[in-house]
């Protein structure tokens, strides 16, 4: 009897943890999205060497989308505009039914980059990730 109230406390703990963990997930690729997006409006033709720390630690890191990851990986090999690859990968992002539409305008964004963000877009960073 002990036994099985112990385990029906442990499962519904652990069926209690399932959507703190998954909150904590979200939070943390939301936190990845505003660190992308807040680079992206600060660089001038380039990222800085710490900007591409910051970038490479989130590209790397595989419990996030992939599409995160490509954002993170345009965006540190941006010279002056993003590559042809960061580009293609940036129009198929916009162009995927999963990716949410904060993500879509991001990845519009960085695709279009020329130098640095305009001033609209920077706004629109800053709207969609305070």
């Amino acid at each position: 009897m002990k036994t099985r109230s112990l385990r029906n406390i442990v499962l519904t703990f652990s069926i209690g943890l399932f959507p703190l963990i998954g909150a904590a997930q979200d939070e943390a690729r939301v936190e990845a999205l505003r660190e992308i997006a807040q680079i992206v409006a600060s660089i001038n033709h380039f990222p800085s060497a710490e900007n591409k720390v910051a970038l490479a630690s989130i590209e790397g890191d595989e419990s996030y989308p992939q599409g995160i990851r490509m954002l993170a990986a345009t965006v540190a090999n941006i010279s002056h505009s993003a590559n042809a690859e960061g580009k293609q990968s940036m129009t198929m992002l916009q162009g995927s039914q999963r990716a949410p539409e904060p993500v879509k305008s991001l990845a519009e964004i960085i695709g279009r980059f020329n130098h640095m963000a305009s001033d609209q877009d920077k706004a629109t960073l800053l709207a969609l990730f305070p």
